[in-house]
């Protein structure tokens, strides 16, 4: 993404921007949840480039589910 995201401190900065789309939202997200960006030695850590430090791929994965709604549930198959 080319937009200037570096204001963002957490996925769930970007999960509660009130003037950003969910598509939006959700495209930020899933790119800062890919491998690219995994910290060295530490995979359940991601440093995209936007951020000022690294963040757990979990809180990433946790924003975007918010981004759900609280009564959405995982589909097991």
């Amino acid at each position: 993404m080319s937009q200037p995201f570096a204001r963002y401190l957490h996925p769930f900065d970007v999960a509660h921007h009130p003037a950003l789309e969910p598509e939006v939202k959700r495209a930020i997200l899933a790119s800062w949840a890919s491998d690219r960006h995994a910290v060295e030695n530490q995979p359940a850590m991601r440093q995209p480039p936007e951020l000022k430090g690294p963040v757990s791929v979990d809180d990433v994965f946790a924003a975007l589910r918010s981004l759900d709604g609280p009564d959405s549930q995982p589909t097991l198959q």
